[in-house]
C-alpha cells in the first residue's frame, strides 16, 4: 500500500480519471489518503478520514512514507480556523489555504503558520458560530470551502472543525447518530435530513435556534424549518422535504 498527502491548498476529488469528470469531493491541505491504483496520470485514492474514495491527477498528488501516515493518523487533528490563510515554506514561498486545512504535516516539514487554529472538541454553541462562518458561500457539487461548498460538505466541515466525524454525503451521514421523532426534540447542532420523490436522502442542513435551519442551496443561506421540510421566505414555498433528524452529539 502507498501512501499520500495532499501538499496544495486544495485538490479536485473525481469520480472518473480524466479532468472533464465530475468532482465528488476535495482534498483540503494536510489530508491524507490511502493510494488504491495508479492508472496512467492518475490515482485511485481514499481519504483518511472518511474513507471517500475518487481519482486524483497524479501532478497533484504528494506521496508521503507510510510511518508518516500512521503518525499523522495517530496526532490529534489541528485545523486552520482562518478562512483563508497562509503557510510559509522552508524557502519562503506562501500558500494559501482555507480553514479546515489540517496543520499536523506542516509542523513535521518545519512550515511557518500564524494564523488561529482550532483542536479538540466544540460544544453546540460552537457548531452554530462555525456554521455562521460559512454563510453565502456559493453552492459547488462535492465542494469543502468557504469558495464553493455542497450540503454534505458543509455539514461535515462544521463537524469537523469541532472534533466530529461525519462521513462524506449526506445519505452517510443520515446513517449516523440518533434520530428524534419531532422537531421539537431537536436542539442547535443536531443534523436535518431530506429527501426526493424516490426518497433517497440528497439534502442535508444544521439546525438552529426557534426553528430555522442553516444549509447550503444556491449559496449557504439560513431557511425556516417546520415539519414539511425548509421554508425558502423568498420563493414562499417549502424547497426541501423532511426525512428524518438526527442528534449526533
Amino acid at each position: 500500500m502507498q501512501y499520500g498527502i495532499c501538499n496544495l491548498s486544495i485538490v479536485p476529488v473525481r469520480n472518473l480519471p480524466a479532468d472533464t469528470a465530475e468532482m465528488v469531493t476535495q482534498l483540503l491541505y494536510g489530508e491524507s489518503f490511502k493510494i488504491l491504483e495508479e492508472r496512467g496520470k492518475w490515482s485511485r485514492i481514499r481519504n483518511a478520514f472518511d474513507s471517500s474514495e475518487g481519482w486524483i491527477n497524479n501532478r497533484q498528488l504528494f506521496k508521503i512514507p507510510e510511518e508518516t501516515f500512521i503518525d499523522l493518523q495517530d496526532s490529534a487533528p489541528i485545523y486552520s480556523s482562518d478562512l483563508i490563510e497562509f503557510i510559509t515554506e522552508e524557502a519562503g514561498n506562501l500558500m494559501a489555504i482555507p480553514i479546515g486545512s489540517l496543520l499536523n504535516y506542516a509542523s513535521l516539514q518545519d512550515f511557518t503558520f500564524e494564523g488561529n487554529i482550532l483542536s479538540g472538541n466544540g460544544d453546540r454553541k460552537a457548531l452554530i458560530d462555525t456554521a455562521l462562518l460559512y454563510l453565502n458561500t456559493p453552492y459547488l457539487w462535492g465542494g469543502k470551502t468557504p469558495f464553493g461548498i455542497d450540503s454534505s460538505g458543509f455539514t461535515q466541515m462544521v463537524y469537523r472543525l469541532n472534533g466530529y466525524h461525519l462521513l462524506r454525503n449526506s445519505a452517510q451521514q443520515a446513517t449516523q447518530g440518533e434520530a428524534l421523532s419531532f422537531i421539537e426534540e431537536s436542539e442547535p447542532g443536531d443534523l436535518a435530513f431530506f429527501d426526493d420523490a424516490e426518497g433517497v436522502i440528497t439534502h442535508v442542513g444544521i439546525i438552529m435556534t426557534d426553528n430555522y435551519i442553516i444549509h447550503a442551496d444556491g449559496k449557504v443561506r439560513i431557511d425556516r424549518l417546520d415539519h414539511s421540510g425548509i421554508f425558502n421566505a423568498e420563493l414562499r414555498r417549502h424547497t426541501h422535504q423532511l426525512r428524518v433528524i438526527k442528534k449526533i452529539l
